[in-house]
This record gives structure tokens, sequence and C-alpha cells, in this order.
């Protein structure tokens, strides 16, 4: 039997609280020369007392070899098998900037790209465009009419990213992904995947042809890549599973989004990194396992920044004696995937993590939080999904199994 399915049986509500801080894309490689990762370099001497006081390990979020998106990730994070929630990039940026959808919409992610005279990619971000330029591009994009009887939305997201929803009767969700994720070729085709989504990629195909007329001026985000076209999943609550009464605290919508799926209370975003502590204390309320989500470090990985990577985490271990303020009677710290620096972009390496629990938690021989380091944590190496029991179980609640 699967042991989540135990962990589900046997939960139970207790007022005992538990944080769960995500350093996303923390995972990297050691640097040729001196052997650190940006981790491993930080100086985080808070991170390194959970360390200490704890236990560490590393984790899968998919399986061994396995690249992960964030959204299969943070499902592993929340103790789903990512590989039985399989959730659209598209639905998890929808629901992240608040979009009402409905059964039978179909959702993708877009970037805004930088296309060359010739039509090739030269790069998918555009630059990382302000997110007051894409509120500029979208407005201009919603002047594309559907054909009749469809309605077309096109939402910003943040920076490069937006989302486009095709609203109507008879839509299939299954088309392929336009973005071949390298640069130096030309974005790909809309194509549908099977019979039933045929008049769906019809109908994107001719809003990107019109996007890409309207966008052809434009300095940098001059282009579109579309990505993770999904319709609305049914999913169970964190709450249903696990008796856990979830909050998220996190800036980028598509992390909202996934929150908002598995019944996590979703406040509005913290104005910036420094106000993660405040959001935490204002919505402990009710609350019993706290999300907080930080996005920089993967931004920094994917630019194949060491530096500004190794400084994120440091600034994230200054506040954590704020985060924790409240009281928790368990802490997690930990990524949703790995995003080294010299691949600037996911990887299959297991995330290092860490597990706080005094008195409860076994203490192992760890001393200080890094990949390195985690090698040779009592957790070992097992999927992340279990990580999640752990936490219940350290803060009591996971009832006895068995007489």
């Amino acid at each position: 039997m699967d042991p989540m399915l135990v962990i589900e049986r046997q939960a139970e509500q207790t007022d005992s609280r538990i944080l769960l801080l995500v350093m996303d894309g923390l995972g990297d490689l050691p640097r040729e020369g001196d052997g650190h990762t940006p981790l491993s370099a930080a100086t985080k001497p808070n991170l390194d007392r959970l360390a200490a006081e704890g236990c560490c390990g590393r984790f899968d979020p998919v399986g061994p070899g396995i690249t992960p998106g964030s959204g299969p990730g943070h499902l592993g994070l929340f103790g789903y098998d990512p590989t039985e929630y399989e959730i659209g990039r598209g639905v998890l940026s929808a629901v992240g900037v608040d979009f009402p959808l409905g059964d039978g919409d179909v959702a993708a992610r877009f970037n805004f790209c930088t296309l060359d005279a010739a039509g090739n990619v030269t790069d998918r971000r555009a630059g990382r465009i302000p997110t007051d330029e894409n509120v500029r591009l979208v407005a201009k994009l919603r002047e594309i009419k559907p054909p009749a009887g469809f309605e077309l939305f096109v939402e910003t997201e943040s920076e490069h990213r937006g989302v486009l929803i095709v609203r109507g009767p008879g839509l299939g969700a299954r088309l392929a992904d336009t973005d071949s994720q390298h640069t130096g070729v030309p974005p790909l085709p809309v194509r549908a995947l099977d019979a039933a989504s045929a008049g769906t990629a019809q109908i994107v195909a001719a809003f990107v042809a019109q996007a890409h007329r309207i966008l052809a001026g434009e300095a940098k985000a001059n282009g579109m890549l579309l990505r993770g076209f999904d319709s609305l999943p049914s999913i169970p609550s964190m709450q249903q599973r696990f008796r856990l009464r979830p909050v998220c605290i996190a800036g980028y919508p598509m992390y909202r989004g996934l929150a908002r799926l598995v019944g996590m209370e979703v406040p509005p975003p913290p104005a910036d990194l420094q106000a993660f502590p405040g959001a935490v204390t204002a919505h402990l309320a009710g609350h019993d396992f706290v999300f907080v989500h930080v996005k920089y470090t993967d931004k920094a990985g994917e630019d194949g920044d060491f530096e500004r990577k190794r400084q994120v985490v440091e600034e994230v271990d200054r506040l954590l004696p704020d985060l924790m303020a409240a009281g928790f009677d368990a802490v997690v710290v930990t990524a949703d995937h790995s995003t080294p620096v010299p691949f600037k972009a996911h990887s299959w390496h297991p995330v290092p993590g860490l597990l706080w629990s005094p008195g409860r938690a076994f203490r192992d021989g760890v001393t200080t939080f890094s990949e390195q380091a985690c090698i040779g944590g009592a957790l070992g190496r097992m999927p992340l999904r279990q990580l999640i029991a752990e936490a219940m179980a350290c803060a009591g609640k996971v009832a006895k199994f068995g007489a």
C-alpha cells in the first residue's frame, strides 16, 4: 500500500503548526574550482542551526532521473503523487491570477519572446520585460477577435509571462507546446494531440498568427510561446486528505494558483521578500500549515547567476527568525526542483531538505545545510511527496497505525 494512503487515514486535526519554506529551484551542482554550490557558499547561520538541530536528506520531486516542472514539484511538496495529478501550467497560471476558470475552458501559459528577422527565437523571456510593459502588450492582444460562439481572454501574469484562455463549446485541451525551450529555432506550430482538440488548435493558431502581426514592431517582445495547455482538473484538497488548514504566502501567480487548487487560503501577495514575515503573522489565525514560497533562487539559477542565488539564500536566512517568530512545531525547508546555475534550467537532481522539530525530529550528524551535507542526513533519499508525512508526524498530526 502507498504509505501516503495510511497518512491520509491516520491524519488528525490538531492545533500544532507546520511551516513549509520553499526556496524555488534551490538545488544546484558544485562549482568547478572550489566545489561550492550557491547554498553551500552562502553565509546562513539560521539555516545551518536548523539543520544541526534537526535532520536532513535529499528528495526526488517526481522520481530519479526525472526533470520536474514547477507544478509537479509543488504537488510533491504538498503530498500528492505528481504522476497521478497532472495539472497544466496554463491552469495554474490562470487560477493564480484569479481568473474565474470554468469547466471546459482551455488555458495556456505564454511567454513573450524575442524573434530575429528570420523568425527564430533569440530570447525565450523577451529580456524579462517589466510587468507594466506586459500589461500594455496584453491590452493590444485583447483586440484579437475570436470565432463566433467562442471567447478569448488574455491576462498578464508577471514580467514576460501571461495566460491565454479559450472558452466555448466542445473544446479539447490536448495541444502541444509551441515553446521548444531552445533558441535559434522558430516557435513550434500549434498542433492538436487528439481529434477532440483540433478545433481548439485552429482557434489558438489563428490567435498566435494575429498576435505576431500585432507584436511585430516591438523591440523585445515581438513574439509569443505557449505551453501547458489544460482544463480545470478535479483534485482533493489538503483538508480532505490530511485534515490540514493551509495558507499560502507567495508572490508569483502560478504558485498561488496551485495552492488554491489544493484548497489553500491564498491572501494577497506580499509586496516584497521583506514583507513575508509580516504576511505569515497576519494570516496565521485559523491555519496550521503555512506554505511560504520564495521564487528568487530559481530566477537566479535560470539566469546562470551564482552570486545572486547565493545572496537570495542569505536574504532568506536573515528573515528566518521572523518567519518562525509565531511559533511552529515543525519546520521544513526545501525546494520544488533543482535549477543548477550551469544548466540555467530545471534538472533531475534531488533537492536538499531539512526537517526541524525539537524533541521529535531525529537529530543526525549534519551541521550545515547544503546539497553535499544532506547526502549524509538521517532522512536519506526519498520521494518529495513523503516529506510532508514526516512533518505531520513530528507535529503530532498522525495517529498510531494499528493495535
